[in-house]
């Protein structure tokens, strides 16, 4: 058969006139009582996560509380590359093959493998900057085919405008982002752009694994202020940086906020716990009501918070402006 019973179940269920049970009149038998539901029993959903940390793995428990929340009846099959896209590849494949409900994909670089070899059913993302330069949607409004999810694109001019509100005489801001990533190509472009209005220069240094990271930071020289995009090899080792940027006494803005809680000075971030959730609530939809991914936009979280850690701040020499302090969402203790 061209459609297995899966996703035949959910086409059927989608339909205006679905029946309760199976026909091969397209037309139903009006003696039966329309289904309003594809709910199983039970379902398998497989979860890809590109690399562990903070933002990653809450946008996880998000995903999971949702489905927590719909009282679904869930076996995970959670697997993690560790960053390394030869495993994300094999990830994907061990997916394709397995007799799976829904696939769950956790950053940029795993959604792409998953997407090219997880054809047959339905495949969620999170934390994808962008979609489309991705190539796994053909535009965020009309999905296209069997992917679709939610977006990380964070608000990078807002947080390379911090850097002038903080230091006003800044001229320098030190970017580290993997060349691996199209998520964080994307970023860069953007902070340059807004660097440039702010009249600051961008200082580039790329990684290809986390190993890189701490050399990358020291080889930024004399700059004013770290600025680290929602890059997830990076963000996995923003310890590195962090220590970086206190022994040179430079403030470190970061691009979302559990790296402020992890060290970083200041952001305006998302919650991605949040974003997880919103995924997971796609994921019923799909699930239970037979939504088709094809036509499910892609969505995003609308309203970023300002989050700052005076401590961490303080660790690097510098004293956050009473102003950020007030306007501030959180506040690191």
């Amino acid at each position: 058969m061209a459609l297995s019973t899966r996703k035949l179940a959910a086409l059927v269920a989608g339909a205006a006139l679905a029946l309760a049970g199976c026909s091969s009149d397209p037309k139903g038998d009006a003696s039966q009582t329309p289904s309003t539901s594809s709910a199983q029993d039970s379902y398998s959903i497989g979860i890809a996560e590109f690399v562990s940390h903070p933002s990653l793995d809450a946008s996880i428990a998000g995903f999971k509380a949702a489905i927590a929340d719909a009282g679904l009846d869930v076996t995970y099959d959670e697997q993690n590359s560790q960053g390394d896209q030869g495993t994300a590849a094999s990830i994907a494949s061990k997916f394709a093959s397995q007799d799976l409900d829904l696939v769950l994909a956790v950053a940029t670089p795993i959604a792409q493998a998953v997407a090219q070899n997880v054809v047959d059913v339905p495949v969620l993302f999170t934390a994808v900057t962008d979609p489309e330069a991705a190539q796994l949607v053909a535009s965020n409004e009309q999905p296209g085919a069997n992917v679709t999810g939610t977006t990380d694109l964070n608000p990078v001019a807002d947080q390379i405008a911090l850097v002038k509100r903080v230091l006003p005489e800044a001229k320098k801001v030190g970017v580290i982002y993997s060349s691996g990533e199209v998520n964080s190509e994307v970023q860069v472009v953007l902070a340059k752009e807004e660097a440039q209005k702010q009249g600051l220069e961008i200082v580039e240094k790329t990684i290809t694994n986390s190993s890189e990271v701490s050399q990358a930071a020291q080889a930024l020289g004399d700059v004013d202020a770290i600025y680290v995009p929602t890059d997830n090899i990076v963000v996995s080792a923003l310890d590195s940086v962090v220590q970086v940027a206190e022994a040179t006494q430079t403030l470190l803005v970061v691009g979302e906020a559990s790296s402020v809680e992890k060290g970083g000075a200041l952001t305006f971030g998302l919650n991605y716990e949040d974003l997880g959730r919103q995924t997971g609530e796609m994921a019923v939809e799909i699930l239970t009501q037979g939504a088709d991914p094809a036509t499910m936009a892609v969505q995003a979280q609308q309203n970023p918070q300002l989050v700052v850690n005076p401590a961490a701040a303080e660790r690097m020499g510098i004293t956050l402006p009473q102003d950020l302090l007030d306007e501030a969402d959180q506040v690191i203790e």
